[in-house]
């Protein structure tokens, strides 16, 4: 079976923590909206009730939306996470969640569909708290979840690729910040390598199927919104 995932076709936005999942995995799929385009994508949308907005999968018999329950989906069927942690890394995914949206706020503090531009000065404010507070908080917490080389232990999970982006996402995201901190969470930016060794991300990173970080994703790098 190849699935067919929607999501935006110019960022990696949400769409790419499922994306690294089917890429580690071996999980053949189709990114639709980047052969297909963004008007296509929002057809397709009006199509599947149950999805409020992408990232879904489109199956058979209709969608999986939410990228931690596309990713709890995907850890069922295709064992990508031990069955008896599985409600322990859903959770730990609702966290990524909750990080993503944090870091989406923090350019777009005021109102999402105002532009960074018409906002700045409360996105640096934003900014400010964010990397003194949050990013310490979310680090630690997902540092303490590392059991052995992988967050389940002997084996690498959905976690494991989805926190290989957070990294990934606030290097790019904070530089200075993250040249700062990194020091203090050193299993998590040895989970970060690790991941980047596995054969099916090592080749995801090296193709074009690898959209580059941007100024219209989630994480967006605003020099003036970092400091070490």
């Amino acid at each position: 079976m190849t699935y067919r995932l929607w999501y935006w076709p110019s960022i990696q936005g949400r769409g790419e923590f499922v994306r690294l999942a089917l890429e580690a995995g071996g999980i053949a799929y189709t990114d639709c909206a980047r052969e297909q385009g963004a008007k296509a994508l929002m057809a397709n949308l009006g199509k599947h009730e149950e999805a409020f907005a992408p990232p879904y999968l489109e199956l058979e018999d209709g969608a999986v939306a939410q990228v931690a329950n596309i990713l709890f989906y995907l850890g069922e069927v295709h064992d990508l996470a031990p069955a008896d942690q599985k409600w322990r890394l859903n959770a730990l995914q609702l966290t990524i969640a909750d990080l993503v949206a944090e870091v989406h706020n923090v350019h777009h503090p005021v109102a999402v569909s105002d532009y960074y531009e018409d906002q700045k000065a409360e996105a640096a404010r934003a900014a400010k708290g964010f990397r003194e507070e949050r990013i310490p908080k979310f680090l630690g917490h997902f540092e303490d979840a590392v059991r052995g080389d992988w967050v389940a232990g002997e084996r690498w999970s959905y976690v494991d690729t989805s926190l290989f982006q957070v990294i990934a996402g606030l290097r790019y995201m904070f530089p200075q910040r993250m040249a700062t901190v990194e020091g203090d969470y050193p299993k998590l930016i040895a989970l970060h390598d690790r991941v980047a060794a596995l054969p099916g991300i090592a080749a995801y990173l090296q193709s074009d199927r690898r959209i580059a970080f941007n100024t219209e994703g989630i994480f967006r790098h605003y020099p003036e919104l970092d400091a070490a």
